[in-house]
C-alpha cells in the first residue's frame, strides 16, 4: 500500500512501469487497506483466543487467494496468499 509506486514496492508486485503504479495506486491503497483489515481480524482472533474468529479471518484470505490466482490468471499469488492460510486454517483446526 505504502510503497507501491516506490522502485521494492513495483519490483515485488512485478509492475510494468512507475507510470503503471501512479495510475494504479488507488486501487492499491484499497487493497491494501483491505488486507490490512483482514490481518487485524487475525490478529485480534489472536489476542482473545478466539479460533472461530481466526478460522472465519483465514477463511477469507483463502478465498481472496483463491479469487486473486483465477482473476489474475497468475498461480503465484495462489501459493503466496492462500497456502499459508490454508496450512495455518489446517493448524488451527487440528491444534
Amino acid at each position: 500500500m505504502f510503497l507501491w509506486t516506490k522502485p521494492k514496492g513495483i519490483k515485488a508486485f512485478g509492475l510494468k512501469s512507475k507510470e503503471f503504479a501512479e495510475e494504479t495506486k488507488i486501487l492499491a491503497a484499497n487493497q491494501g487497506l483491505y488486507n490490512g483489515f483482514l490481518a487485524s481480524g487475525l490478529i485480534y482472533s489472536i489476542a482473545v483466543k478466539d479460533n472461530n474468529i481466526t478460522i472465519f479471518f483465514l477463511i477469507c484470505v483463502i478465498i481472496a487467494g483463491i479469487y486473486g490466482a483465477y482473476s489474475t490468471k497468475k498461480i503465484r499469488l495462489f501459493y503466496v496468499q492462500a497456502l499459508p492460510a490454508i496450512v495455518a486454517l489446517t493448524v488451527t483446526i487440528l491444534f
